[in-house]
C-alpha cells in the first residue's frame, strides 16, 4: 500500500515538472516588447514601419556634427545613432527655424502681423511746373497788310478783357474793301424794282464784300455802321477774344504788319496746367482721373487739388521720367505759368492684394525674406517675391499665405541671431586646414586628456630642421 502512495505521488511529481518546462519554454518563444510586456498589433506594425525606413546616416551619439555612412562607434565606444529620411526632413526644417524664449520674445519687443488682403494705396511724389493752358491761348494776327496807327496796349504781361481794344490799323486794302461794300449796299437799293439780273448782280457784289469783310475780322458794329452811312472808316480796332494776360507782343507803334503776321498772343490763365515728371518705375500705378494734391512755394499754406487729365506717351531719356498733365483751377490767377510746383497722386489697386507690412520685409540686395512665425517663440525665415509697393504695405506674390502671420518688429535682431547660429553650424562642420574635421579635432584632446595619445605630437623632420 506505502508503495502504491509512492509511485502516484512521483508521477505526480513527474507531471508538474514537464508542465511548468512547457510554460517556460513557451514563454521564451513569444517575442516581448522593450519594456518586457507582450507585442501589441501596433509594436509589430511600428518594427515593420522601422525596416522599411530608409536609413540616409549615421550620427554621433553625443551630438558633435559628425556623420558616417556605414555604422560606426565614437571614441568612447558608444554607436552612431541612425537618422532616417523622415527625420532627416524634421531636422532640416527645424534647423531653419529660430527659437527664441518669451521672456526674450517681450524683451525684444517682436510684434507680428498676419498677412491679408486688400487694396494697397500709394501716394507718388514726383516735382513739376505750372503751364498755362494750350487750349487757351489766342494768337492776334491781321489777315491784311497795314499799319498800327494807335496801341491801346502796349505791354506785355497786361490784364486784358474780352472785348477790349488792343490795337488801330490802318490798311488801303481795307478802306478799299469798305467802299465796295458801301456802294454795293446803296446800288441795291437805288435800283429798287429794276431788272432782276441787274439786281443779282448787285446783290452777289455787295455779299462777296460782306464776306471779304468779315474774313478780314471786321466787327458787326463796324459794318453795319458802313451800310447805314456809306462813309469808310479810317482805321479799324483789333479787339481781344479772351480774357487774360499778354504773354508776347510784337506790335509797335506806327509798325508795318503782313498778313498772317502775330502781334499779341494772349492767355486765359483761368485754367492752368501742372506738368510733373513721373519716375519711369512709378509710371505704371498713374491713370487719368486720380487725384492729385499740388503744393506751391508761394503759398505754403495752400493746398490746391487738381485730377491728371493725360499721361504723355513719351519718355525723357535724360530723366527717366514720364510727363503727366494735371489740370488745376486757377481762381484769381495766383498760378502764374513757370512756377515749381510739388505733386502728389493717390493711386490705389483695381483689386485687393495680398500683403504685408513694409517693415516685415528684409531686403538683402539679392533677395527678401519674411520672418514667419511657425510657433509659440519658433520663427523661419522664408523668401518671397514682392509686386507693387504702397505706403504701409507691399504686395507679396509668392512666398507668403493669407493668415501667416509675420514679424513687424524686432525681425532685423532675429535673423541677425539665425544667421549667427547658422555660421557656428557651418563652422563646425568646416574641414580644417589639415585634413581634421571639428569632430575629429575633439576627439584628438579627449584621447590627450585620457592619456591614450601623445599630448603634443611629434613635428616632421622638416619642421624640426626649420627650428
Amino acid at each position: 500500500m506505502k508503495q502504491a502512495a509512492r509511485i502516484a505521488i512521483g508521477a505526480l511529481a513527474i507531471a508538474t515538472l514537464a508542465a511548468a518546462s512547457g510554460y517556460w519554454v513557451g514563454i521564451r518563444a513569444i517575442p516581448t516588447s522593450r519594456d518586457g510586456a507582450t507585442p501589441t498589433a501596433a509594436d509589430t506594425a511600428e518594427d515593420t514601419h522601422r525596416k522599411e525606413r530608409k536609413i540616409l546616416y549615421y550620427r554621433n551619439p553625443m551630438g558633435q556634427p559628425d556623420t558616417s555612412p556605414t555604422p560606426k562607434k565614437d571614441a568612447m565606444g558608444m554607436d552612431y545613432i541612425p537618422v532616417y529620411a523622415d527625420e532627416a526632413d524634421a531636422e532640416t526644417a527645424s534647423a531653419k527655424q529660430v527659437g527664441i524664449s518669451s521672456e526674450k520674445v517681450q524683451k525684444l519687443g517682436v510684434r507680428t502681423e498676419a498677412a491679408s488682403r486688400r487694396q494697397l494705396d500709394r501716394i507718388i511724389r514726383a516735382a513739376g511746373r505750372i503751364e498755362a493752358d494750350e487750349r487757351r491761348q489766342y494768337a492776334i494776327a491781321a489777315k491784311f497788310e497795314g499799319y498800327i496807327e494807335r496801341l491801346r496796349v502796349n505791354m506785355t504781361g497786361q490784364m486784358v478783357d474780352r472785348n477790349q481794344a488792343l490795337f488801330d490799323v490802318y490798311s488801303p486794302e481795307l478802306i478799299s474793301a469798305q467802299r465796295e461794300y458801301a456802294l454795293a449796299s446803296q446800288g441795291l437799293e437805288a435800283l429798287g424794282n429794276a431788272d432782276s439780273e441787274m439786281r443779282s448782280g448787285m446783290q452777289q457784289l455787295a455779299e462777296s464784300s460782306l464776306l471779304r469783310l468779315k474774313n478780314w475780322d471786321v466787327s458787326e458794329e463796324q459794318i453795319r455802321s458802313l451800310a447805314g452811312s456809306g462813309a469808310a472808316r479810317r482805321t479799324v480796332t483789333f479787339r481781344s477774344p479772351v480774357a487774360g494776360i499778354v504773354t508776347e507782343k510784337k506790335a509797335v507803334q506806327g509798325m508795318r504788319f503782313m498778313p498772317g503776321e502775330v502781334l499779341y498772343q494772349i492767355a486765359d490763365l483761368s485754367t492752368v496746367w501742372a506738368i510733373a515728371d513721373v519716375a519711369e518705375q512709378d509710371s505704371g500705378l498713374v491713370r487719368t482721373g486720380a487725384t492729385a494734391r499740388i503744393r506751391i512755394d508761394a503759398y505754403p499754406d495752400k493746398l490746391f487739388e487738381g485730377a491728371v487729365t493725360y499721361v504723355y506717351p513719351t519718355l525723357k531719356a535724360e530723366t527717366r521720367t514720364i510727363p503727366i498733365r494735371v489740370e488745376l483751377a486757377n481762381p484769381g490767377t495766383r498760378l502764374k505759368p513757370g512756377m515749381f510746383a510739388q505733386v502728389e497722386l493717390l493711386v490705389t489697386t483695381a483689386t485687393p492684394v495680398l500683403t504685408v507690412p513694409a517693415s516685415a520685409v528684409i531686403d538683402s540686395g539679392r533677395r527678401q525674406i519674411v520672418l514667419v512665425q511657425s510657433g509659440e517663440g519658433r520663427f523661419a525665415p522664408r523668401e518671397v517675391r514682392l509686386g507693387t509697393r504702397g505706403d504701409s504695405h507691399v504686395e507679396v506674390r509668392e512666398g507668403v499665405q493669407e493668415g501667416e502671420r509675420v514679424v513687424i518688429a524686432a525681425n532685423f535682431l532675429i535673423d541677425a541671431e539665425s544667421n549667427l547660429r547658422a555660421a557656428v553650424d557651418g563652422f563646425g562642420q568646416a574641414e580644417r586646414s589639415d585634413g581634421r574635421s571639428a569632430t575629429s579635432d575633439a576627439a584628438y584632446r579627449s584621447e590627450s586628456a585620457s592619456g591614450t595619445r601623445p599630448a603634443v605630437e611629434a613635428l616632421p623632420a622638416d619642421s624640426r630642421r626649420g627650428r
